[in-house]
């Protein structure tokens, strides 16, 4: 059918497989919506023949794409060049313009130039991807932390990054860290009520100020006297505030954070930079060019005409009009403004990854990275050309949520991008990597496929699309080698065969999380937990995640309770009660088989112990401490199905009754103290070489991992 040939050409799936042998076809009008968001009319018999055409013609006449990706040992430029015309030469040359003699087998960016057998010539990127990467060096552990929930006593309601740096430098020098995971610190949203969510920001691009510490900004000691009387009647109410987040069931309030630190920050600008630090600002103007530029216009106008673009007037919908330009002139100041939030959030980004490497971090601060930005915010607006309009990704139905999901994020578009050389895609990496010792993919299987829900369609009508997955791991992987940073994919829920398989070749580390590490493949799959020895060395180990149950609901229960408290289980309480003990008493049971509970199990601190014990044991590179789990806290930062029935994102750490604690306070815990040095004596042993102790005897393979409930 011509139809799916269209869009095979373009990487459009029109069947899509929810279990094993079974098929399910897409519906025409999903293939058709899809097509056209990347710019392709189907609509017709004929206009599928004409766009056919027209494909075929593209790529008979192309020289060279303007991104070709290589990688020595696995891909040649033969293999990435399938369409290369009969007789065209190609040559490879240096950024500088010397020519090689050979393709060059470094990992880097070069030149790459074709003369066609009619005289024809063309140019583009020629990118040599690493082989793999290294990974971490040696076995290591870490924290896991949602920084807004991690607040201190000079934090002004939410943490920020002082408190970050502070974190990291307290578990690297007192507890042998070697690594901090927090939550995208991207840009989020103004307004409000602001979503809180870290996973739906304005902009991936740039950070979000919101983060500051304000009283580290260098400007703070040189406040005039005339305006010291402001600020310190907001550090009055920041310490109200932040006195009352810590009070028990109070909840973090992003947006009266903000609107104190940004009357804060406006004094602040009113005290002239030094010469020093203006030119260091001049420099990092010239270094984000127009990338911060178009997110400061954005931010200015959000102000003058609310937070979603598509409401704004039609003329300042287009980041390129000439009303756009004059309104960078006409409200230059307030642009300049959010460049130098921007400026501000970076360097204390950078003096926080900093502090990790100077308490002796291997790794030091990996940051996250969100699948997607929200559809009214700053990237949408400002790079419309390579994002698809009318489109949400989510994902299909599956057995954990038969109605499918819709995320609300527009995707890259994969020919736009490709179209660009993979610039916007290049760029976005780089900038997630200026201060980092590593970076976690969110859903990283979007690399090579995304779920495409078209506009006012359900979920269940959604359709795959491809993207070239050697290009997008190649400059991926490119980044990282460049700056010896480790990259983590979360590779949990639905994963496409062969996903994982890739992702390791590369040395890039998948996810594993030990409810989901079950037998799940072979003639003999029975479900059973897994044995340490047989989970996957390239992976982050954890016990739990922000979208699951902390460790201690887990194994009290209270997760389940919490769930039919609000109404989101699918069968009678007993049932859900009963299956999840069941669960809970199998890892019990193969902890004690193993001798990694000499406690018992009577005691949840000692079982916590033990789940940290058996992580350890297994081969992974990075063992995971989501942090409330070293101090016993039985919330869940984030319940997926809920928005107003659970305060997600909004929950500081907290103990087992609920009360809120400090940073301070959790650098005392003497339980947080106690699993951490648990957790270290153990990787270190197994670093070692020590005996492990009992193996147990259980076999099995490293489960798929389960969609987040």
């Amino acid at each position: 059918m011509d139809r799916d040939r269209l869009a095979a050409m373009y990487g459009v799936d029109v069947t899509y497989s929810p279990a094993p042998d079974v098929h399910v076809p897409v519906p025409e009008d999903t293939v058709v919506a899809v097509l056209a968001a990347l710019g392709v009319d189907a609509g017709t018999p004929r206009a599928v023949r004409d766009a056919l055409a027209a494909a075929e013609q593209r790529r008979t006449h192309r020289l060279l794409p303007p991104c070709t990706v290589v990688r020595p040992g696995r891909r040649t430029l033969k293999q990435a060049l399938p369409d290369l015309p009969e007789g065209t030469r190609l040559r490879t040359e240096t950024q500088a313009g010397e020519e090689l003699a050979d393709p060059p087998r470094t990992p880097g960016r070069y030149v790459l130039r074709a003369t066609g057998a009619d005289g024809r010539t063309a140019h583009g990127d020629l990118v040599v991807a690493p082989t793999r990467l290294s990974g971490p060096p040696g076995r290591t552990f870490g924290f896991m932390a949602q920084l807004y929930s991690t607040l201190s006593s000079r934090s002004w309601g939410r943490g920020d990054l002082g408190d970050l740096a502070d974190l990291a430098a307290w578990s690297g020098r007192a507890l042998g860290a070697g690594f901090v995971q927090i939550n995208p610190l991207h840009a989020g949203v103004p307004g409000r009520p602001t979503d809180p969510s870290p996973y739906r920001p304005s902009s991936r691009r740039f950070p979000d100020p919101v983060y500051l510490r304000i009283e580290d900004v260098p400007e703070f000691a040189h406040l005039p006297r005339e305006a010291r009387g402001e600020l310190d009647a907001l550090l009055r109410k920041a310490a109200a505030l932040r006195d009352g987040v810590l009070l028990k069931d109070a909840l973090i309030d992003r947006d009266a954070v903000w609107e104190l630190k940004a009357r804060a920050l406006e004094l602040l600008r009113s005290v002239p930079l030094s010469p020093g630090r203006r030119a260091a600002y001049a420099d990092y103007l010239a270094e984000q060019g127009q990338a911060l530029d178009d997110h400061a216009t954005w931010s200015a106008l959000a102000e003058l005409h609310g937070p979603d673009w598509h409401s704004w007037p039609a003329g300042l919908r287009d980041p390129r009009s000439p009303q756009v330009a004059r309104a960078r002139t006409t409200h230059l100041d307030r642009v300049d403004f959010h460049c130098w939030l921007t400026w501000l959030t970076d360097s204390q980004l950078a003096a926080a990854h900093r502090a990790a490497r100077d308490a002796g971090m291997p790794i030091g601060i990996v940051h996250d990275l969100a699948v997607g930005v929200h559809p009214g915010g700053s990237d949408a607006w400002s790079m419309q050309d390579v994002l698809a309009g009318g489109i949400s990704i989510g994902a299909p139905p599956d057995a954990f949520n038969s109605r499918g999901q819709d995320w609300g994020l527009p995707p890259w578009r994969p020919d736009a991008l490709a179209a660009t050389g993979y610039a916007p895609y290049r760029d976005l990496v780089a900038r997630m990597l200026r201060h980092a010792g590593g970076l976690r993919m969110d859903h990283v299987m979007g690399l090579f496929r995304l779920w495409w829900v078209p506009e006012g369609r359900p979920p269940t009508d959604g359709t795959y699309v491809r993207y070239d997955a050697e290009a997008m791991l190649g400059l991926l992987a490119l980044e990282a080698y460049e700056t010896g940073a480790v990259v983590i994919g979360e590779d949990l829920g639905t994963v496409e065969p062969g996903v994982r398989e890739e992702l390791a070749d590369r040395g890039i580390l998948g996810t594993s999380v030990l409810w989901f590490e079950r037998n799940y493949t072979g003639e003999d799959a029975d479900r059973r937990p897994l044995p340490p020895s047989a989970w996957r060395e390239a992976c982050l180990a954890t016990a739990t995640t922000h979208d699951l149950p902390s460790t201690a609901a887990r194994l009290t229960g209270e997760h389940v309770e919490l769930r039919h408290r609000l109404g989101l289980l699918t069968r009678p309480l007993a049932e859900e009660e009963a299956d999840d003990a069941a669960e809970v008493a199998e890892w019990i049971a193969l902890l004690g088989r193993l001798g990694l509970l000499p406690e018992g199990a009577a005691e949840e601190e000692a079982v916590v112990k033990a789940v940290h014990r058996f992580l350890a044991r297994t081969p992974a590179r990075m063992v995971g401490v989501w942090l409330p789990d070293g101090v016993g806290d039985r919330r869940p930062q984030n319940l997926p199905g809920t928005s107003d029935e659970y305060p997600n994102w909004r929950l500081p750490i907290a103990d087992p009754g609920g009360n809120p604690l400090t940073l301070e306070q959790l650098a005392a815990s003497s339980r947080l103290h106690a699993l951490a040095e648990e957790v270290r004596r153990a990787v270190a042993r197994a670093e070692a070489g020590s005996p492990p102790g009992p193996a147990g005897s259980a076999a099995g393979s490293a489960a798929p991992g389960a969609r987040h409930p």
